[in-house]
């Protein structure tokens, strides 16, 4: 593989996919061509708690290669999208002044997009607004929002709650439609950097398969017990930590709900699922210019990423 000039154009390699696609192996492939640091893009993988069941790459795994961003934040707080993607800059920028290529991978599709495109600045809502709308029926707050940003109403589904109620927050707070903000984005480094970007699109049904192994090896190596620690600090349910796959799962295994088996099974059919979304998302809404790879094939990566 020809080598990718850190400073030449700010590059950044981008390996993206759905969950047990390859992505931690392609990236320490790039690395180990290089001098490179691999900056984690998952929003699981962000959390100290959850080093197993956000299947974070270990000491042994990392091969001696420098990783940022993985396990860097507690539990007790909700990483956004927006912290993330200023500290993905910081951790690019930091890259390229020591002259080594920032290698970015994951598959939390949205980290990816705030931090190449930027993120729309929508004024504060108004508690008072917040308040009412929260209130409202779905059906209510639908026909609202279809009165007053009938835009964004055709695009949602009238049972999709949260987004319904999303953009009337921002349509009755500031007076202009979600719309108007969405194309104001800014803070994106997609115009100032060279990406390099690969997408990893297995078949779904060697996709699954490895979810389902994936799952069996994270018990053998200690899953129970990690969701056991995480359970003794009683933090509040609505934490993305505790909402992490596998969490409610293994919990009702150790509060005697269920067996293990069972838990098992639950949760690798939320990972399949889970997988299967990222895959519709990555196929659909990544650049069609972004190269697609099947990673259970012999492809030319070095052709790829050539300069």
């Amino acid at each position: 593989m020809n080598m990718i000039s850190p400073n030449r154009d700010r590059n950044v390699a981008l390996v993206v996919g759905p969950t047990a696609s390859g992505k931690s192996a392609l990236a320490l492939d790039i690395a180990k061509k290089q001098p490179s640091v691999i900056i984690n893009a998952d929003s699981a993988q962000v959390y100290s708690d959850l080093r197993i069941l956000s299947a974070r790459p270990t000491e042994a795994e990392m091969e001696g290669i420098e990783h940022q961003l993985f396990g860097y934040i507690d539990g007790s707080e909700a990483c956004s999208a927006a912290r993330w993607a200023d500290d993905a800059k910081a951790a690019i920028a930091a890259a390229h002044a020591r002259n080594i290529l920032p290698i970015l991978v994951g598959g939390t599709g949205l980290y990816v997009r705030i931090l190449l495109e930027g993120i729309a600045p929508i004024p504060e809502i108004d508690p008072e607004i917040r308040q009412k709308i929260r209130k409202m029926e779905t059906l209510e707050a639908s026909l609202l929002l279809q009165k007053l940003d009938p835009v964004s109403a055709e695009k949602l589904n009238t049972a999709d709650t949260n987004r319904i109620q999303r953009a009337l927050e921002v349509v009755l707070s500031s007076g202009k439609p979600l719309g108007h903000w969405q194309q104001q984005k800014v803070g994106g480094i997609g115009g100032s950097i060279r990406l390099h970007p690969l997408v990893l699109l297995p078949p779904r049904e060697w996709l699954y398969r490895r979810c389902d192994l994936r799952l069996q090896e994270m018990i053998e190596r200690g899953a129970k017990q990690e969701v056991a620690q995480l359970l003794e600090r009683n933090l509040p349910e609505n934490l993305p930590v505790m909402r992490a796959i596998g969490v409610a799962e293994i919990g009702d295994w150790l509060a005697g709900d269920i067996g293990k088996a069972v838990a098992i099974e639950r949760a690798q059919t939320a990972t399949r699922q889970y997988a299967k979304r990222q895959y519709t998302w990555f196929r659909n809404q990544s650049p069609p210019d972004w190269p697609r790879i099947d990673p259970t094939l012999n492809n030319n990566i070095d052709k790829i990423f050539d300069i």
